[in-house]
């Protein structure tokens, strides 16, 4: 602390007086370094531990935690030893022969064009479909309502996965009349696919519409708009954000769905998955074909990160807003 004379102003007489300046060096923990609070004050490492360190710290090991395995997939395919067992966590050399086994031994670009035709097929029809039945449901009043949204909601409770055997016996028997629609075919899963993203979709876009104030559907009926016409000009554009997080969403689970793919799918070999291929490697010994299915992985997540990157706004948009300002 340092005393220093600065002249007094206002007062009677003239003269000095003394205020004490703190030094630099000083702080409120006896003078060593220290961490500054909000209000300008110092702390020593324990008390900023205490109260806002420990969350760092937790943060710090979940981005780890959540970061570790893709970086340990994308080492796996660079690595060129292609294999589990002998994968270092800091490989000694980097190549592209994992990528180059994939390519030149199966046909994985004929896996990748069959997954975006299912995953944009079934996204879109998704998104169409379940956008109809919430507008409805959100919107009009009709015998039935009620039990029709509890009856999509339970249906929810069992997954696709419990019914493969009956819906391998109908496709069997629809494609003997439609060969088109029947087992092996990529409209099929397609169907297959939309069938059971209704349910849950249809009440994730109806609990957006019921946000959206209905004195907009008031105005338009009073203009002289249709039901259509209410949902496609203006339901619709202020349901953009909910919309686009529903595509995403089915476009993800689309693209990772394995079970009733490889059942469905089975016995045409033009028409298998991403998933579906990738899952040869795991079958023909995964210590060894470990590099191979490393490299499709990461090329299989690429469209799902451009789409994430070119929606982001929607996205954030689709938590954020709760209601419509008028």
């Amino acid at each position: 602390m340092t005393l220093i004379d600065e002249p007094r102003v206002g007062g009677p007489g003239t003269g000095t007086a003394r205020r004490d300046v703190p030094d630099p060096g000083d702080h409120a923990d006896g003078g060593g370094g220290g961490f500054q609070g909000p209000s300008g004050t110092h702390r020593g490492f324990g008390g900023w531990f205490a109260d806002t360190g420990w969350r760092h710290l937790v943060a710090l090991i979940a981005l780890v935690f959540a970061l570790f395995p893709v970086y340990w997939v994308v080492m796996g395919a660079l690595d060129p030893s292609g294999s589990l067992a002998t994968q270092e966590l800091v490989p000694d050399e980097l190549s592209l022969d994992n990528f180059r086994t994939l390519f030149e031994e199966q046909p994985f670009w004929t896996w990748f064009r069959n997954s975006m035709v299912v995953c944009f097929a079934t996204s879109i029809g998704t998104v169409a479909l379940c956008a109809l039945s919430a507008y409805a449901f959100s919107r009009m009043r009709f015998r039935g309502r009620r039990v029709g949204l509890m009856s999509l909601l339970f249906i929810q409770m069992f997954p696709n996965t419990v019914a493969v055997v009956a819906i391998f016996l109908v496709l069997q028997r629809i494609g003997d009349v439609f060969p088109a629609l029947g087992l092996g075919q990529l409209s099929s899963l397609t169907l297959v696919y939309l069938g059971g993203a209704i349910g849950i979709q249809t009440w994730l876009i109806k609990g957006f519409f019921d946000s959206i104030p209905k004195e907009l559907d008031e105005s338009a009926k009073m203009d002289g708009a249709t039901h259509f016409q209410i949902f496609w000009k203006v339901i619709l554009p202020l349901a953009v954000p909910i919309l686009v997080v529903v595509f995403l969403l089915q476009f993800i689970v689309t693209i990772n769905e394995l079970i009733l793919a490889e059942a469905l799918l089975r016995g045409n070999e033009q028409n298998h998955t991403l998933a579906i291929g990738l899952s040869t490697y795991v079958q023909a010994g995964f210590d060894s074909r470990w590099g191979p299915f490393a490299a499709g992985s990461l090329i299989a997540a690429i469209p799902v990160l451009i789409m994430f990157y070119l929606a982001q706004r929607y996205i954030v948009a689709g938590l954020t807003a709760g209601a419509v300002k008028g």
